[in-house]
């Protein structure tokens, strides 16, 4: 039996504006109707695989967590890395996890956040990979290049250890254009996937002899892991020693039981808006369009639309993205460099690199509506059963009138329940609560007035997601 482990730690800020700090890409519609994450856990759905292990911040618990729930699957554990420290620690995490319940455990190790078209292709690659994974191989999947490709690393397979089984000679970092030519001409270089099979146990090994202050760091923070629920929360102070690396650097450009498995199943990394346009069947003159678009004589361009109408004419190359407070406009061939204005946008301390206008917490989500001097509208969405901290603010006073649903409204002493059409108002230093009691989703708009309307005038007195004031 496999055990999928999906790394879901990533920020994919090649991709905003709508891949954000706060809501990144893996949990994102970008190649069809469900997220990445989704996806990536629905590929593994045709293997025979136990219940997948998914690394990911304390920041996104939550949202994984969810997500899970609405394909109707659920983690054996949510492994929250208390920091960011690649993807080395952060499959050994996954790796002392699993072999807690099964010695010889056999991880498929696979990042959120990737595209493949043929699923067949891939599960068959991983079955045929899956012998020399159990004998101790440290397998990795190497996709056959469809082009000259400069965005990606290669991988150099070595001697054949079977059909499209190889050694695994050596990683190489991305090349220039007449060099990937080479590598494609030359028959003997693969696209590196970042997708592993390994037995834990082996990994570990490797680990340890390669990268021993990594292992013991990733054993000492799992030794005193706390637990809650599904969340598995390494602890902070032994990961903070961890050092930081990827699997490749750390683990297999140094160990002799590294192994390849050729893969071609449509693969992409979707590391850019380009890769979108790679991905999507375009129209006759090479146009991908989503959402609410109107194009006229352009060509080769990529266009997404997802609050309002967006309309182009008389171009070509172009990648236009259009989110409800944010539009990016690109050259096709440069829009690797949106993550320069990521970078200025985080300098100059705003907040549209990190969070959209549509903010997701472990009970719902709120959309800014309308912001301006000492007032601000806000849609609310409680989800069924869920509730808000019991809390107060200092600087504001909150009206909330209910547009659908029941809401369950607490203001000091009382506890009451509001319906369709009715309101309530919550003045300044009271304490309050909002929950949904019932089946459906709870929507409300929020008229938030006062002379702070910041999202830090919180103090929380009682919270059933166990965070901080």
């Amino acid at each position: 039996m496999l055990t999928p482990v999906l790394l879901s730690g990533g920020v994919g800020s090649r991709l905003w504006p709508v891949s954000r700090e706060a809501h990144p890409k893996q949990f994102q519609p970008l190649a069809g109707e469900l997220s990445m994450l989704q996806e990536t856990l629905r590929r593994t759905s045709g293997l025979e695989a136990t219940a997948p292990l998914v690394v990911c911040n304390e920041d996104h618990r939550f949202m994984v967590a969810e997500q899970l729930r609405q394909v109707d699957l659920r983690a054996s554990a949510l492994i929250l890395e208390p920091a960011g420290r690649n993807t080395a620690p952060a499959v050994a995490l996954a790796a002392l996890r699993a072999v807690q319940d099964d010695p010889e455990a056999l991880l498929l190790v696979l990042p959120a956040d990737h595209v493949i078209q043929n699923v067949a292709a891939f599960s068959a690659a991983v079955s045929h990979a899956i012998p020399l994974a159990q004998q101790g191989r440290l397998m990795t999947f190497g996709v056959v290049p469809a082009s000259p490709e400069t965005g990606y690393g290669y991988i150099k397979c070595g001697d054949a250890l079977g059909d499209e089984l190889y050694d695994l000679e050596r990683f190489v970092e991305k090349p220039d254009l007449d060099t990937a030519k080479t590598y494609v001409e030359s028959g003997s270089y693969l696209w590196n996937s970042g997708m592993f099979l390994l037995r834990a146990d082996a990994y570990l090994a490797e680990l340890g002899e390669h990268n021993p202050a990594m292992r013991t760091a990733c054993e000492q923070a799992m030794a005193s892991a706390a637990t809650d629920m599904d969340f598995v929360r390494p602890d902070a102070e032994a990961f903070a020693a961890c050092p930081s690396d990827s699997i490749d650097y750390a683990v297999m450009e140094n160990t002799r039981l590294g192994g390849v498995v050729s893969l071609d199943c449509g693969w992409s990394d979707v590391g850019a808006w380009s890769a979108l346009w790679d991905v999507h069947p375009g129209d006759e003159r090479g146009n991908v369009v989503q959402g609410d678009v109107m194009i006229d004589n352009c060509d080769n361009s990529y266009f997404r639309s997802e609050s309002r109408l967006v309309a182009a004419t008389g171009v070509e190359n172009l990648v236009v993205v259009e989110t409800a407070d944010a539009v990016l406009v690109a050259e096709r061939e440069k829009v690797q460099d949106v993550k320069n204005i990521v970078a200025r946008l985080k300098t100059e301390g705003r907040p549209e690199h990190s969070l959209h206008q549509c903010v997701y917490r472990p009970w719902g989500c709120y959309e800014s509506l309308i912001v301006s001097d000492r007032f601000q509208v806000k849609r609310i969405t409680v989800n069924p059963g869920e509730r808000l901290s019991l809390q107060l603010h200092h600087h504001r006073a909150e009206h909330w009138i209910v547009v659908s649903g029941t809401a369950e409204v607490t203001c000091e002493d009382k506890v009451f329940m509001l319906g369709e059409d009715e309101s309530t108002y919550i003045p300044l230093g009271h304490k309050h609560r909002l929950a949904n009691p019932g089946r459906i989703p709870l929507e409300l708009i929020e008229v938030q007035t006062g002379t702070y309307l910041g999202e830090d005038d919180i103090v929380r007195f009682d919270d059933q997601y166990g965070r901080s004031e």
